[in-house]
């Protein structure tokens, strides 16, 4: 997840069970796992009042420290919500259980295109919550080119007026798409000159930053940066001199999905709650509360024009065809972690 707020307490008691049915001992109660700020608790207390179901909501910061805390098996999750490279991850060690769709009939109402992301096409796994691309954000103010390639990141015309991601990932994937690669690539000599891209644009760049590139370009810092479009969106919100764009050769799009962690005691119950996630009235209340694009047909038929026209939240199917989820890079991961090395020794 690209997460713009700031992250929540690392555990918080959503749902108490005031004025629900089917309190007592045998009461059910979920343990879901989340990124902090990245639901509406409201539609918590909804699902118990609904459902008689009993909500426990805690969070973690990383993709990182989900996988390990469940990896650890010294706690039991009914929910959790990674990102695709983790989910593909759990898929490979047997970390997840199979969903029954039977018990999810708002599957249907999710984007076909979604449905079958690479991670875990099919979404045997796995259910999409919400998406979302990697873009330049640029000043209008202080670039006067079309943004439209990565190119213009290579632009000695906007030397150190340039923030970059201070991610291996993500950078590579700007360099590996300028030349044509995909940001999976597991081809060393693909690795390699995406490497000497990178180190060549080194000397343009102003800092490689990591979440204050919100506040460096709402404060209008440099002209142009690499960004997530939930980052895009706020920064928009407070510079109305930003703007943002996904360059034609190819970006990452990004999904966070819904899972069952294996050994959950409550997959019926919780497969009931990825239904109710499903439904358009809920989903539109977690998609404005949240602010990222909704994984929902209709929901997004429910939307404002003005944000289903606005291409940081929806920059439409031309780009959906031209953009790759990350995958898990197993065991090449580490050649990544010396090329990056190296592009940060060369700065």
């Amino acid at each position: 997840m690209k997460i713009l707020r700031v992250l929540a307490p690392a555990l918080v008691l959503a749902v108490l069970l005031s004025g629900c049915t089917g309190g007592g001992d045998d009461q059910v109660t979920l343990n879901v796992y989340n990124w902090g700020e990245y639901i509406d608790e409201d539609i918590l207390a909804t699902f118990t009042e609904e459902t008689g179901i009993a909500v426990n909501y805690d969070t973690y910061a990383t993709n990182e420290d989900m996988y390990a805390k469940l990896k650890s098996g010294g706690v039991s999750y009914d929910i959790a919500i990674p990102s695709d490279y983790m989910v593909q991850r759990m898929i490979d060690e047997d970390m997840l259980e199979t969903l029954d769709p039977d018990n999810i009939p708002n599957l249907q109402y999710i984007f076909g295109w979604l449905k079958e992301l690479e991670y875990d096409p099919g979404c045997v796994y796995s259910v999409p919550y919400m998406w979302g691309t990697l873009g330049i954000l640029y000043n209008t103010d202080l670039v006067d080119d079309p943004v439209d390639s990565w190119n213009i990141l290579w632009d000695e015309k906007y030397s150190g007026q340039i923030f970059m991601y201070n991610s291996q990932r993500d950078s590579f994937a700007v360099a590996l798409k300028k030349l044509g690669y995909s940001l999976n690539t597991r081809d060393l000599t693909e690795l390699e000159a995406a490497k000497a891209e990178l180190i060549l644009q080194a000397p343009l760049v102003r800092a490689y930053l990591g979440d204050t590139v919100r506040d460096s370009m709402i404060g209008n810092e440099a002209a142009l940066a690499v960004v997530y479009s939930g980052d895009a969106i706020y920064c928009i919100e407070n510079n109305p001199a930003l703007a943002y764009a996904v360059p034609r050769e190819g970006s990452n799009v990004w999904c966070d999905a819904v899972v069952i962690p294996k050994g959950s005691l409550h997959k019926a119950e919780a497969e009931k709650f990825i239904d109710f996630l499903c439904r358009t009235d809920i989903s539109l209340k977690n998609t404005e509360y949240i602010g990222y694009s909704t994984v929902n047909t209709q929901t997004f038929d429910l939307l404002p024009a003005e944000m289903r026209e606005d291409p940081a939240y929806w920059p439409g199917e031309d780009i959906f065809r031209i953009c790759e989820v990350f995958v898990d890079l197993g065991s090449f991961l580490k050649e990544y972690d010396r090329a990056w090395t190296e592009v940060l020794a060369s700065k």
